[in-house]
């Protein structure tokens, strides 16, 4: 809808004389809702009026021929014949006069509102993060050696917080070597420091110990807290599950700390040689509530304290109390039946069981190529993505015929 209004140079809008009766231009909405045909107003011998008190402005003077002030209001549109045409409608009048351009008063543009975004980690407090300068911006990492592979692929997060290590030829003995899988939840330092310190840290510790069962489960445990006090020190956030594997003197110790799982290809039949550390387990529940926290389900998840849904690992300075680092280990004579075993992040056990991932891996892991290995890796992550796990995936075959 248009209107268009034709100022004359009648006296009347003079600014010293007087001007149009403001009511004219209030009632132009009234006008326009009456009747929805072409109207066409005249008015001529108007007298000089005094200012209205109403709020509807009043057009400006301007020169003109000495003709009649006339209004003319084109036919609104046919969508629109049948609505009331409210005030805030008329909003594309123009004022012209033959000697000048009408004035369109622009509308502002808002100012920008920068609103910084907060990380809220329970209870944490807000510090400054390296996680950024840490996190490794890539969708996928992998890496193969001849005996064994790994592949990780980031899930649908900002970074990639699962990292892994691996230590062979310890101490130039090529049938002693260290493998480690560790997922980082609230950040990547944790991750990033398990995998950077943990496997030197159990190293260190084995070496240092008695050669017997007991005294290498000691040092391992000794070689996780250890780990994880330096942790704490750094004053970083986060937390990090873990699960290793030291293959040592003809046997495959394995330990976890989380939910991170370890399992073994046995005549391919699998066996889980760790439990996931959750809060829906009776003895970790137990143990939490004996410490004085609480563990409840949320959206059918347990969790500690209502925060986190694992009950071990490295890290999580503000659940420490209730967050052990104490790992779990078993010791496993390795025998020809033992064909490999799969190190893995939640990421895949969320989705697929462990038979299955053997099922799967186990073709592949009989052969000795490693870009078959790798293959095997790349289907068992895969597998897992195309069945909806939006966690980060992170999974290693190591061989075990190389160390028997």
């Amino acid at each position: 809808m248009s209107c268009s209004i034709a100022v004359t140079n009648s006296p009347v809008f003079s600014p010293s004389r007087g001007v149009v009766p403001a009511s004219l231009f209030c009632n132009i909405p009234a006008i326009i809702s009456s009747s929805p045909e072409a109207l066409s107003l005249t008015l001529s011998h108007l007298k000089p009026s005094a200012p209205s008190s109403s709020s509807c402005p009043s057009p400006s003077s301007s020169s003109s021929p000495s003709s009649p002030f006339r209004i003319r209001l084109q036919k609104p549109p046919s969508s629109l014949s049948n609505t009331t045409t409210s005030s805030s409608t008329v909003a594309s009048a123009s004022i012209s006069g033959s000697g000048s351009s009408p004035t369109i008063p622009k509308r502002k543009r808002p100012m920008r509102l920068d609103i910084p975004i907060a990380t809220f980690s329970f209870g944490a407090p807000a510090t400054p993060s390296a996680s950024a300068a840490l996190a490794k911006d890539v969708v996928s990492e992998e890496r193969e050696e001849y005996g064994y592979s790994v592949y990780c692929k980031r899930g649908r997060r900002e970074s990639m917080e699962d990292r892994y290590s691996t230590t062979l030829n310890i101490g130039g003995d090529p049938k002693q070597a260290m493998f480690g899988v560790y997922d980082g939840h609230g950040g990547v330092m944790a991750a990033e420091f398990a995998a950077q310190n943990l496997s030197k840290n159990i190293v260190d510790k084995v070496a240092r110990a008695d050669g017997n069962v007991d005294g290498v489960r000691e040092a391992i445990k000794e070689g996780y807290l250890r780990t994880d006090s330096d942790f704490l020190k750094e004053e970083s956030r986060g937390g990090s599950c873990c699960v290793t594997a030291l293959i040592r003197r003809g046997n495959l110790v394995v330990s976890n700390a989380g939910d991170c799982r370890a399992v073994i290809s046995r005549g391919g039949v699998a066996e889980a040689l760790t439990s996931d550390h959750r809060p829906s387990r009776e003895d970790e529940k137990e143990r939490i509530e004996a410490q004085g926290g609480y563990v409840d389900s949320y959206h059918g998840v347990w969790r500690i304290q209502g925060s986190l849904a694992v009950s071990r690992g490295i890290g999580d300075r503000h659940l420490k109390k209730w967050v052990t680092a104490e790992p779990e280990t078993k010791v496993v004579e390795i025998k020809a039946e033992h064909e490999f075993l799969i190190l893995a992040s939640d990421g895949l056990w969320d989705k697929v069981s462990n038979q299955e991932a053997v099922d799967i891996a186990r073709p592949s892991c009989l052969g000795t190529k490693g870009e078959e290995l790798m293959a095997a890796c790349r289907k068992l992550v895969d597998l897992s993505a195309s069945r909806g796990s939006c966690d980060d995936i992170s999974v290693m075959l190591i061989q075990l015929k190389r160390y028997t």
